[in-house]
Parts: structure tokens; sequence; C-alpha cells
């Protein structure tokens, strides 16, 4: 078992765009659970099934496993709850970490938000000058809650990188 601590951060300005690689994702939930999300993502070419925890402070078990990619298509064209969340990941190394940008498309349009893993919860971040409020804690943030509640397009001025 692996544990995912990490927290979130909205993003403040496009500074974050030079030297970023990017990746393609589509993901959808086969499991909306209380205690438990089911996920099927499909990354570039490949594809992935991840079971996680409910989310313990900062912190939750997570299982992902490969499987093969036309599995993981039909099952985002035919299990999942719709719509599939849509966006490009992007890879930006700063202070000796490597965070996450996610840059939503679709329902969720607009939305930009910034990840970093962690060691462990009490772990120090040198947050860099594009990460703007922390959004850890909320839970409309997370990729599950936005498929029945997406927050694109700006959605009440939190959401649009400067």
């Amino acid at each position: 078992m692996s544990v995912e601590v990490e927290r979130k951060f909205l993003v403040i300005s496009d500074a974050w765009r030079a030297g970023a690689r990017a990746c393609r994702i589509r993901q959808g939930y086969l499991c909306l659970g209380e205690d438990a999300t089911v996920r099927v993502r499909l990354a570039d070419q490949n594809a992935f099934l991840t079971v996680k925890s409910r989310t313990e402070g900062i912190s939750r078990a997570e299982f992902e496993y490969p499987i093969p990619f036309s599995d993981g298509v039909t099952m985002l064209e035919t299990l999942c709850a719709q719509p599939i969340i849509e966006k490009t990941r992007h890879f930006v190394d700063h202070a000796g970490k490597t965070w996450t940008i996610d840059v939503f498309e679709a329902d969720n349009a607009g939305l930009i938000v910034a990840e970093i893993e962690l060691r462990d919860p009490d772990e120090a971040v040198d947050l860099p000058p594009w990460a703007g409020a922390e959004v850890t804690s909320d839970p409309r943030y997370r990729n599950s809650s936005l498929v029945s509640a997406p927050l694109g397009n700006g959605a009440r001025g939190l959401c649009r990188a400067g």
C-alpha cells in the first residue's frame, strides 16, 4: 500500500509555464463513495486503475495498477460517471521538488490547480510565487468532486490564472 500525502493550491499566474513538461489526462470514476473512490485514468498512451481511501488530514491510502489502454478507454466510455475529467498535467521543478499543475478543460475549463506530494504531513514546503490560496482541505477541489460540481469558467473568481 502506498500513502499519498499532498497539498493543493490555486495557481495565480502563468510564471510556472517556462520549462514545464506536459501529459494529457482523461479520467473518470467507477465509484464515488464516502470511504473510497475508484478511478480510471488515461495518461497519454497509458491507463491506470486507482483506488483511494478517505482523506485523513492531507493523507490517504492509494493503490494504483496499470491496465491495458483499450480497457481504460472502454471503462471511461461505458462505466464511469459523466462527465469525464479532462486536463493537461504539467510537471514543474521548484526548490528541489516536482510540482504538478493541472490545467482543466471541458466543464472545468479555467480551473488551474498545483499539487505537491510530500513524504509526510509535517514536511515544510517552499511555495513558488505562482502558488495562491491553499485548497487542500476544500472538498470542491477534489477531482472526484469536479465530476458532479464543476468549477470551470472562473467560478466565483477563484480559479483563473492571473
